[in-house]
Formats: C-alpha cells, structure tokens, sequence
C-alpha cells in the first residue's frame, strides 16, 4: 500500500510543528550532507531530527535531545529558509521518522534530480492581484515553480512542492497553501 512513497517527503513547518508536538522523544546527529560538502553557507550542521533511534544518525554526532532543542531546530529552519522534508520509517512508510532541513546549497536531493521525494499535501495559491511581482518567492523556491521572467513572477504548480517559503517571504501576504 505505501511501497510507492519515497523515503523523503515535502512538508510546511506547520506540518513539522506538529510532527515535533506528537514525538515523545528526539535524536538530533548531524547532517550527512552538510558533512559532505563541508561548506554549508546556509545554516548550521545538526539539523537532523529524529523521533526514533533506529537510523542512528545520518552524519555523526548522534544524540538525544530535549523537546526545547527539537523546537530550536525549526526555528533555525524558518530562519534560515530551509525546507522541511521528513522521512519515512523504511520497514513502515506510513509512519515519519524524523525530519530533515534541507538548502539548496548542500541538500543532496537539490543535488541529484534523480534522488525521489514526494510532493507535500499543500500546495501554494496566489492572489494574482496582489502580487507586486517583486520575486521574493522565485528567489527562496528551491524546486523552481515560482521564477521571474521579465519582471513577471510565473509559477508553475506542477513543481510546487508544498513547502511554504513562498508564503514566508511574501510582503503582501498574497500567497496561502491550500490543500493539494
């Protein structure tokens, strides 16, 4: 039933707050990407949260952390415009494991096109009448559905993947997400 679901899928923070607000219990390691590339200009290494020990860990420094230092990393992650994009528990996909806070500057899904993650289950909506055009969303949307063209914001909605950075960043407020 879910063998078709990727290991990683999309998600808004809101969406990730709760994931946080339901979990008993947090590991925190660092990111196995950031270790990567060693030169992350976007956010800090332990990023990666776990609501399970099972995986141990993607990069080092595996640990147990306290609810507060679970939140803090969403922080981080709306501060520093990161995508939310939670992982599935691989012997049960119908559960969530933990959450990754991925950039386009180390992520290895931005990375390698080939690497698979689902869609979120929102999906922006834009008040087109509002919208200034100024292009703060084509500059923080890592999957390309929102670009300029022009002077002109275009979206193609087929791309969005339902993270919410276009509506963090919008000055307006013209953009919501709504049910895929």
């Amino acid at each position: 039933m879910h063998d078709d679901l990727a290991f990683h899928y999309v998600c808004t923070r809101d969406e990730a707050r709760n994931l946080i607000k339901d979990a008993e219990r947090f590991w925190v390691s660092n990111c196995g990407c950031r270790e990567g590339r060693d030169d992350c200009k976007q956010s800090r290494m332990d990023l990666c949260l776990f609501f399970k020990p099972d995986m141990g860990g993607t990069g080092s420094g595996f640990k147990e952390v306290n609810r507060k230092f679970a939140e803090g990393i969403l922080k981080v992650a709306e501060e520093k415009l990161l995508v939310t994009r939670p992982f599935r528990d691989e012997d049960d996909k119908s559960q969530t494991q933990g959450s990754c806070f991925c950039c386009s500057d180390c992520c290895g899904y931005f990375h390698n096109p080939e690497e698979k993650c689902d869609k979120g289950r929102f999906i922006e909506k834009t008040d087109e009448e509002e919208c200034t055009h100024c292009g703060a969303c084509a500059d923080v949307c890592h999957f390309k559905a929102r670009t300029m063209k022009d002077d002109h914001r275009e979206t193609d909605r087929e791309r969005c993947y339902g993270c919410g950075l276009c509506v963090d960043v919008c000055p307006t407020g013209c953009i919501e997400m709504i049910e895929r």
